[in-house]
């Protein structure tokens, strides 16, 4: 047993890819700068898009692997997929509770256990999408919103590992797999995205497409190597500009994710794709502040757009620039202590085993329940005329605002 765990984490050290943390650095952050100060970068919103690149790659390779290897295991898939999610969630999840129980009126703590709920649930880009249409900051006041790129991802994580099982058990062509599943899912988006822009956004059907295309890559590199290094430098310098261009040119207003989501999926794909070495890449993305800050991008994800959110409720209008910066500043060392405190030794220290994702599982089920309890008692203490006719929570279709 320890020769093998020795032997994993040798595999697992020559395998990291310091350039992709480094492409997270700019995910997150171009995220976090649109949500604190939007005018400053207005396409930062697709950072998330860049997210389900990564994760598409970097998961599906590891599934694809362990399939031809015939040491696939949907236990161990889902408890490491536990591990990787839930502490830090946990952790934010209880802060919002806590805050909600000081801070914020019976009606606020109304929605906010349901969103609770909902986030401990992975559903919370389904509930957000009943309630769109309801008030007029934005989303702003919704401390969780920006769980619903969450609640994509796992409700992927649900179905694509089996279909992946499947096919490879019935000896199909995972990768003509993907392209037709791809294909849906990207004309559900061409076709919604037009019809209803908030049901684009928000369904995970009009999302696979992107964790799709990572998975793609991840499988064309497992069945035919990398590029070479002349094509690698052209790709790492296309997906850049591919990059730079969505960041500068997609705004929120626009139907998104429609077509023009393909430029930020394709830059991230390209800049992947073109390894670990490219040229002048190593400098952009695999410097010790840009991989630092992708080994903190998952809580510092998590905690910025809350503590903006309450900042924006407690004071009742939008935070002075100040605060933001200081907001920021608190996100940036509760994301690094999540980290190093909680994170680390579950993901690789002595906490690491697959046996804790049980009670992971039942906290975070407890959290769940915990959430429609304070929305249960919420409604109660509403008066009546209130209590009946709702106070809506998001508005306005668009979440990154």
């Amino acid at each position: 047993m320890i020769e093998r765990d020795r032997g994993s984490a040798k595999a697992m050290q020559h395998n990291y890819r310091p350039d992709i943390d480094g492409l997270r650095a700019v995910a997150v952050l171009s995220v976090v700068i649109f949500h604190a100060f939007p005018t400053w970068l207005p396409g930062g919103l697709v950072g998330v898009d860049i997210f389900f690149v990564i994760s598409g790659y970097l998961i599906s390779g590891h599934i694809l692997q362990q399939l031809y290897d015939n040491k696939f295991s949907i236990f161990d898939f889902y408890s490491r997929r536990i591990r990787r999610i839930f502490p830090a969630l946990i952790l934010v999840l209880l802060f919002c509770l806590a805050v909600g129980a000081v801070a914020l009126s019976a009606a606020d703590n109304r929605e906010l256990g349901e969103h609770v709920a909902g986030g401990a649930g992975f559903v919370a880009n389904l509930l957000f999408w009943f309630e769109v249409g309801s008030t007029k900051d934005g989303g702003i006041s919704n401390p969780l919103l920006h769980l619903w790129s969450l609640g994509v991802e796992e409700q992927f994580y649900i179905v694509w590992p089996l279909a992946a099982w499947i096919a490879w058990r019935r000896g199909m062509s995972v990768i003509k797999t993907i392209a037709a599943v791809a294909l849906v899912s990207m004309i559900f988006n061409l076709v919604i995205v037009y019809i209803d822009r908030t049901t684009a956004f928000y369904l995970p059907v009009t999302r696979f497409w992107e964790l799709l295309a990572g998975a793609a890559l991840a499988e064309l590199e497992r069945s035919y190597g990398g590029l070479s290094r002349p094509a690698a430098n052209l790709a790492a310098i296309a997906g850049i500009v591919l990059l730079v261009l969505s960041f500068a040119l997609i705004r929120e207003k626009q139907a998104f994710p429609g077509i023009i989501a393909a430029a930020p999926v394709l830059g991230a794909v390209l800049v992947i794709a073109a390894g670990r070495t490219a040229a002048f890449k190593t400098l952009i993305f695999s410097n010790r502040i840009a991989v630092a800050i992708g080994l903190i991008s998952y809580p510092l994800y998590l905690w910025h757009w809350p503590l903006l959110s309450f900042g924006y409720i407690i004071g009742h209008d939008t935070p002075a620039k100040e605060v933001r910066f200081a907001l920021l500043a608190a996100s940036l060392v509760l994301a690094a202590l999540t980290y190093m405190i909680i994170e680390k030794p579950i993901r690789f220290g002595r906490f690491r085993k697959s046996a804790v994702a049980v009670p992971l599982f039942a906290i975070m089920t407890f959290i769940g329940a915990a959430g429609y309890w304070v929305s249960e008692q919420a409604q109660h203490a509403l008066p009546r005329d209130v209590a009946q006719v709702g106070v809506p929570v998001a508005q306005n279709a668009l979440p990154l605002q």
